[in-house]
């Protein structure tokens, strides 16, 4: 029996369809650029994000760091948040692989990077500072959506003192349908983004890069130096066609979903919920009392997976539906009714 899985909407299976096309895939070597649907899904995804170009890559820490290494030269510097993908769970790449410094600054509501903070951050031209040369915000940022107006606002700033800006989009397309709005709307105003074809939209393998066709060569060649040039792609990026043109309105569900959970774990008396956070397929629960190692070993013999957490994180997606949710829940309040 397959477990239901709440770590991450990354664990999502593949469609059938996309089983389908993957199996016939027409492919060629990507390295050479000679594989049509590598190329095919490049161009849907620049086309429909806005860009000039696009670039197929593993995963969404590559893509990310295709695009600061593109952005950046030895010794320069990306503002960044405390708590962002890009700083703090993609193992230090840009400062390691790309000699890139991070700037971290504390995040305040929903995520947004403050104004003042970012003013404050950027160096002076000076031989003693490195070279402040990009901006990079996130959205969503744990479930949470990042308002047109923020986003306006500060790579409008950015772009009025010379920086660049780069999205970080894992999640995208869950801001995109929260807001009802169509992405072109977020993308005008980053000079490039990445997105994520293998959470919420549910393909296998896979991000892109997208940005302007200067950019994305520079991509291409950081992209083999960094070992992620594949060569018959083609197979995962076929999957990553249909996550683009079928998968992005179902995140709807998701996102009901999520409140649904929500509203459910607010009423276990041992969990603390705030459901004015949720607002994609994010909740995030706080133990008052118990081990989170004993709640996590306990869903798990009956065949629910959570990351053990003192603030637990449950994520929604394709593979979880309103049943699923109910029996967690269950589980969750047998738990702590047999701790008492």
């Amino acid at each position: 029996m397959q477990a239901i899985d709440f770590r991450s909407d990354t664990v999502t299976r593949p469609t059938q369809k996309m089983r389908q096309v993957m199996a016939n895939a027409v492919v060629g070597d990507d390295v050479y650029g000679d594989d049509p649907t590598v190329n095919e899904l490049q161009v849907i995804a620049a086309e429909k994000l806005g860009y000039e170009n696009a670039i197929f890559a593993p995963s969404g820490t590559q893509t990310n760091l295709l695009a600061l290494m593109a952005h950046c030269e030895r010794g320069d510097e990306y503002l960044v948040g405390q708590q962002a993908h890009t700083y703090k769970f993609e193992g230090g790449g840009a400062a390691i692989l790309g000699s890139i410094q991070p700037q971290p600054i504390l995040e305040g509501e929903n995520g947004r990077l403050p104004l003042d903070e970012i003013k404050s951050a950027i160096k002076p031209i000076d031989p003693h500072f490195a070279r402040t040369r990009l901006l990079c915000l996130e959205n969503t940022h744990s479930g949470r959506v990042q308002s047109l107006d923020y986003i306006k606002e500060a790579t409008s700033y950015a772009k009025s003192v010379g920086l660049a800006c780069h999205l970080d989009g894992a999640r995208l397309f869950n801001a995109v349908v929260k807001q009802n709005i169509d992405v072109k709307q977020i993308t005008q105003h980053f000079d490039s983004v990445s997105i994520c074809l293998s959470k919420g939209l549910a393909a296998p393998v896979g991000s892109l890069l997208c940005g302007s066709h200067e950019l994305i060569n520079k991509a291409r060649r950081w992209r083999k130096v960094l070992g992620g040039g594949m060569r018959q792609a083609g197979i995962l990026a076929a999957a990553g066609i249909v996550a683009l043109n079928e998968q992005v309105e179902r995140l709807a569900e998701d996102h009901e979903n999520a409140l649904i959970l929500a509203h459910k774990l607010a009423n276990i008396e041992e969990l603390s919920v705030d459901i004015t956070k949720v607002q994609t397929n994010m909740v995030f629960a706080e133990l008052k009392r118990s081990t989170p190692a004993e709640l996590a070993s306990h869903l798990k013999n009956n065949g629910i997976l959570i990351s053990p957490s003192n603030t637990i994180r449950f994520v929604t997606h394709k593979d979880v539906n309103q049943n699923d949710i109910e029996t967690a829940v269950g589980l969750m309040k047998g738990f702590f009714y047999n701790k008492k």
